[in-house]
């Protein structure tokens, strides 16, 4: 049976305090990440193996999307950005697994990543054009912006998590319902298609990321920051 989205499973308890089931999914695929990256960077070749050739790939892309989109050097925003889309794909991924619910198909687990790309825009912006000038940024280009400027940083994180869980979570329900009423062979389909559906998500929710963080701390009003293209965008939904 499909849990709602809104309902707290609760998997143990430490002492009087729950802990839930997206949490312990979350923290198994935090650990699973964690030993890959070891894995993957422990004994660096110059002829790599398959793991270490994966992960080189990964950060080759997320280094280029950067410079692409935020025209700057990526090295700052590697960490934020590589983790954000592992840890999203591979989130997103966990539901081909049987029995185990994707934390992303879960509004606490998207909104709390939705807070995380809020607060790194927050402190890049200051980082980068100091508090002052991040302050006048939303005075941007007339004091009577202001209000509009700090409605669409609310928006921006709103739109981060309803998009990330929307898709999600209608994937999971999708082969759920299927797979009830169908037998365990007919969904393999929706499955491949929701495989590919998981990157996709995990990369868009990477490349407004990186688009909300650009326009927190680009100051030259003519280095606008690239959006992602129409066709990627229409793809999510």
């Amino acid at each position: 049976m499909i849990a709602s989205p809104l309902e707290l499973q609760i998997a143990f308890h430490v002492g009087s305090i729950g802990v839930t089931k997206p949490v312990v999914t979350t923290w198994a695929l935090m650990a699973f990440l964690v030993a890959a990256c070891i894995l993957a960077t422990a004994h660096l070749e110059s002829r790599p193996r398959t793991l270490q050739l994966i992960a080189e790939l990964i950060v080759d892309t997320v280094d280029a999307q950067t410079r692409d989109i935020m025209r700057v050097d990526p090295a700052p925003y590697r960490a934020l950005f590589g983790t954000l889309f592992l840890f999203i794909l591979v989130a997103n991924w966990s539901a081909l697994i049987p029995g185990v619910e994707p934390p992303t198909a879960r509004l606490e687990t998207d909104m709390a990543l939705a807070l995380v790309v809020f607060a790194a825009t927050i402190f890049y912006g200051v980082k980068t054009r100091g508090l002052l000038g991040y302050l006048k940024s939303f005075a941007e280009p007339s004091l009577i912006m202001v209000p509009l400027n700090l409605v669409e940083q609310i928006t921006h994180t709103f739109s981060l998590f309803v998009r990330l869980f929307g898709n999600v979570m209608s994937g999971v329900f999708v082969v759920g319902i299927v797979l009830t009423l169908a037998g365990l062979l007919v969904p393999i389909p929706l499955m491949a298609l929701d495989l590919l559906t998981g990157a996709v998500q995990a990369y868009i929710f990477t490349i407004l990321a990186m688009v909300f963080t650009a326009a927190a701390v680009i100051e030259d009003e003519k280095q606008e920051p690239t959006p992602p293209s129409e066709g990627v965008d229409h793809g999510s939904d």
